[in-house]
């Protein structure tokens, strides 16, 4: 297997096996640190990049019991410290495909049950060359049953006892079954390589990794302070220093911004946008398609057991309005399905628009004329509360009474996986085939829908075991078809993600949807 070192995923599939090219979410085609989007341009719109300084960024964190071990990040900060220090196999581009980045490339056999993965060449912080061996150990840790790391679910497929390391620079992972986007584990969330031997104990005294930037210091719930690591693997930093400051009120983080005590704040909300866009004073970068919005209807149970139903609720629905009025204007109209934008998405389906005359047809039809129906909502995520409200008003103009109950910010989540009918819903970004696999299969974990069919169940296996990359996104497409027709999701929109930065930072990519491989990424980022 030859070594293709910016290689996308499917770019590489091409090479070894002659299938067709695919990408995740994620980055933008260019591997050049010097054509990063940055503040009021597009990409390659900043100028040369400029070495040295501090920049201090600013993200909500989670208090005295923060950690730097990356197999437990969960936080947007915590994510944002680990790909700095660390790296993963690969990581997810704009469009939710598997890019590598300690791997050089993958190939498959010809039942795509084994997978050989080789490595580049890359070194640890303590210069001890990153091995097969690492990656392992960094695997197995993850699996322990003892422990509840994030990427524990995602590293499923894996037979991790027959797995081994063929030569330092190689692994051969065998999994448990056919499983054509293997790549994605490579890169899902958490799955960072640490040393061979690493513990607990390590990650917040002195954490070791291969990432762009080194340790200098910590302190949980308050800072950390990485030094610019000129060894990396992908060019050293531009950056002399990077510091993580928390501060988890979002008007701290902005007025923080706009006295200079930091120069990135993360996770703005679309009113602080409109107050400061276009005014000169910080620059609003706006990540696009990085959190589907929606309604889950319970499809197990009435009245969302009847498809009849369920389309009536998907006429009924103005997508703009919930967008104006949910998201103040920072998104886009969805089509009830997940991953605009991302890879293999069926974007050529049409897009639906409000038809409240057929919905009351149809609603008549399934007997169901004075529907009465609770929607669970919550102020566990933003413009949950303003979309029920807005969706009750819409509702009522097709005769169907809604009645919205607000639910714990605390339990939200769990409370509504199985119990009620309809609830306000969201997800991040990550690849269309993680979204069925973990919501929309039979013993799926979190269906919120209760979308339960063996078919297809069989036509996610049947697309996990097909080799040719067409053939396998029209497997995905008659999936989401089906979802589309009669699916328990009504996706109504896709939210910004916000950020601003001082005029002074360049090199911020505009395209990466949140915790994608271009997002956070400070390595490629400059002070002009």
């Amino acid at each position: 297997m030859q070594d293709y070192p910016g290689l996308r995923r499917r770019g590489f599939l091409t090479a070894a096996s002659g299938i067709g090219a695919l990408a995740l979410v994620g980055c933008g085609d260019s591997d050049d640190p010097g054509t990063g989007s940055g503040s009021g341009s597009g990409k390659g719109g900043d100028g040369k990049p400029r070495r040295g300084g501090r920049l201090r960024a600013a993200f909500a964190g989670g208090g005295a019991s923060e950690t730097l071990d990356p197999h437990l990040a969960n936080l947007f900060a915590d994510v944002a410290r680990a790909k700095a220090l660390f790296d993963k196999l690969a990581d997810y581009g704009d469009d939710l495909s598997a890019r590598p980045r300690l791997a050089s490339g993958w190939e498959p056999n010809a039942g795509l049950d084994r997978w050989k993965v080789t490595l580049r060449q890359a070194d640890f912080h303590n210069g001890k060359p990153v091995t097969a061996e690492d990656v392992l150990f960094s695997y197995r840790r993850i699996a322990d049953p003892e422990k509840a790391f994030r990427a524990k679910a995602s590293l499923e497929p894996i037979d991790l006892k027959a797995s081994r390391a063929v030569d330092e620079r190689t692994v051969e992972f065998v999994l448990k079954r056919p499983t054509a986007e293997f790549p994605n584990v490579l890169a899902a969330f958490g799955a960072y390589i640490v040393p061979d031997g690493s513990s607990a104990a390590d990650f917040d005294k002195k954490p070791v990794g291969s990432g762009p930037f080194r340790f200098v210091s910590f302190a949980p719930g308050r800072s950390a302070v990485f030094r610019r690591n000129d060894d990396h693997w992908d060019g050293a930093p531009h950056l002399d220093e990077v510091e993580f400051v928390v501060a988890n009120e979002e008007s701290a983080r902005v007025n923080a911004l706009l006295g200079g005590q930091v120069e990135y704040a993360h996770e703005l909300n679309p009113t602080t946008a409109r107050a400061h866009e276009g005014k000169g004073r910080i620059e609003i970068v706006r990540l696009r398609n990085s959190a589907m919005q929606a309604f889950a209807m319970k499809t197990d149970r009435a009245p969302f057991d009847d498809k009849r139903v369920r389309e009536a609720f998907f006429l009924i629905a103005d997508r703009q309005e919930l967008i104006d009025g949910a998201l103040s204007g920072a998104g886009v109209v969805g089509n009830d399905l997940f991953g605009k934008g991302y890879e293999y998405y069926a974007d050529g389906l049409p897009q639906r628009e409000q038809d409240l005359d057929r919905a009351r047809a149809l609603l008549k039809k399934a007997g169901a004329e004075k529907l009465k129906v609770t929607l669970d909502t919550s102020a566990v995520a933003a413009g949950f509360t303003e979309a029920a409200s807005i969706f009750r008003d819409q509702a009522a103009k097709a005769g169907v009474t809604v009645d919205v109950k607000m639910g714990s910010k605390d339990s939200y989540w769990a409370d509504i996986l199985d119990s009620g009918t309809l609830c306000c819903y969201r997800s991040g970004a990550m690849p269309i085939e993680a979204h069925i696999s973990q919501r929309l299969l039979t013993d799926s974990t979190t269906n919120a829908t209760k979308w339960h069919h063996k078919d297809f169940d069989a036509l996610y296996q049947q697309a996990q075991a097909t080799k040719d990359e067409k053939e396998r996104a029209a497997v995905f497409g008659r999936m989401q078809r089906r979802l589309y027709a009669e699916g328990g999701f009504l996706v109504w929109g896709f939210a910004d993600w916000i950020i601003g930065t001082a005029n002074t930072v360049k090199g911020v990519d505009r395209k990466a949807p949140a915790n994608t491989l271009d997002w956070a990424r400070f390595d490629k980022v400059w002070l002009a």
